[in-house]
């Protein structure tokens, strides 16, 4: 296997995002307003059934107040304990399971909402795993993303040409562009709007 291969692989996930477990709230807490924001416009109702893909330790779930059903996964164990473990505090009907984003075990249709937090720069297949969201996602149902693309209209920068092989080592690609990953379902986008970072982090919403 060669590094970029390995780089972009549920297995590097994995590896490294175990390392980041024990940390990674600390660093994730900077996008708290984001995350409460997007959640709070994606409408959750009661009795709802919600889906966090990507959930890592479980950030999200403190801005879901409604009485509703979540259900977090994530492809590694190790952030799913930090979730479960955040969840003895909050009591939320949660259940947590470590599943591979881009192949979702769930039936089509079956879920009312979706929560893709910093999760498509992420993952080594954006489109497959916006793909499998949009065939479980019940017809009507909202998706609701957070996280870093190049700005819609933009050139691809010097500097982020430089400097994505070592933040997709670290932690994510920073070269993605959205539109290229949306164009491939039929999702509508409802909203797109600039947030951290000078733009370079979006907050979208999608309906299917």
């Amino acid at each position: 296997m060669n590094p970029s291969t390995l780089i972009n692989s549920n297995r590097w996930n994995r590896f490294r995002y175990t390392l980041y477990a024990p940390g990674y709230d600390i660093a994730g807490r900077i996008f708290s307003k984001s995350r409460n924001r997007s959640i709070n416009e994606l409408g959750i109702n009661p009795d709802d059934e919600v889906l966090i893909v990507g959930a890592g330790t479980g950030l999200d779930l403190e801005f879901i107040t409604q009485d509703c059903h979540i259900i977090a996964t994530d492809i590694t164990p190790a952030m799913i304990t930090q979730t479960i473990k955040k969840n003895t505090i909050l009591k939320l009907n949660l259940t947590a399971v470590v599943m591979d984003g881009q192949h979702l075990n769930f039936a089509d249709n079956s879920v009312d909402k979706i929560i893709l937090h910093l999760i498509l720069a992420v993952i080594p297949d954006p489109v497959l795993c916006l793909k499998e969201c949009e065939r479980v996602l019940k017809p009507g149902g909202r998706i609701t993303i957070f996280d870093k693309f190049v700005p819609k209209g933009r050139p691809l920068s010097f500097w982020r040409k430089f400097f994505n092989p070592l933040t997709n080592l670290l932690f994510s690609n920073i070269n993605r562009r959205f539109e290229s990953i949306v164009c491939a379902t039929s999702l509508i986008t409802e909203s797109d709007v600039a947030a951290d970072f000078n733009g370079n982090f979006r907050l979208i919403r999608l309906v299917k």
